[in-house]
């Protein structure tokens, strides 16, 4: 009996667009943002979803309302999937970042396993606390098909954790916003069956932002 587990990146905001930081700012989805996620959720709508979980945050959860409503079914939050409590560095752009904090910027960079964010979380955190989520939708939903809608760092952290990878790996993966990544669940393996797909975003015409 497979599991399948889709995640989805929540749509653009303003903050992509502009490189700032967002983290547990409660940013809503910009015009671009609430497009993508009319068209995702169209693309899903033959899909037999058994559930819909959402992080907490209006851009996660106007997301997972779009995919809902085709399917008329209700999201259901977790705050297992909650984005990355960036700590000081919520709200600054990346060019105030590099300013304030350059070496531990670096570090991020390099090495983002190693950094702890001033007042905020490090991936290992996030990592326990979305595969807890993982394992009880998991166990809930056996044999059906699930979607997380959550955040570029959850969703690269689960993704790594679900292919084996340690979080030396999370610049290894590039994710876009509203970018689905699909995993099945048979014979005790994680199996990644589709990555970062957007092609049902073709219709905006959009240039790929970077990964921020």
């Amino acid at each position: 009996m497979t599991t399948t587990i889709i995640l989805v990146r929540h749509g653009q905001t303003a903050w992509n667009t502009e490189q700032v930081f967002r983290g547990l700012i409660d940013i809503e989805l910009d015009e671009t943002g609430l497009k993508q996620a009319g068209l995702l959720a169209e693309y899903l709508r033959h899909r037999e979803l058994e559930a819909i979980y959402s992080s907490p945050l209006r851009r996660a959860m106007q997301t997972a309302e779009a995919i809902a409503h085709c399917h008329g079914l209700a999201v259901e939050i977790a705050p297992g999937l909650n984005d990355m409590d960036f700590g000081e560095w919520q709200g600054l752009p990346l060019r105030e970042v590099r300013n304030r904090f350059g070496e531990l910027l670096e570090m991020w960079m390099l090495q983002p396993h190693r950094v702890r964010l001033p007042a905020g979380e490090n991936l290992d955190i996030v990592r326990q606390r979305a595969l807890a989520l993982v394992n009880q939708v998991m166990e809930k939903h056996e044999g059906k098909i699930i979607t997380l809608v959550s955040h570029r760092v959850v969703n690269k952290v689960l993704i790594c954790a679900l292919l084996g990878l340690d979080n030396s790996h999370f610049w290894d993966v590039r994710l876009d916003n509203c970018g689905i990544t699909t995993f099945e669940f048979d014979n005790g393996r994680f199996v990644l069956a589709e990555h970062n797909n957007t092609s049902f975003l073709e219709p905006l015409q959009q240039e790929h932002l970077r990964d921020f």
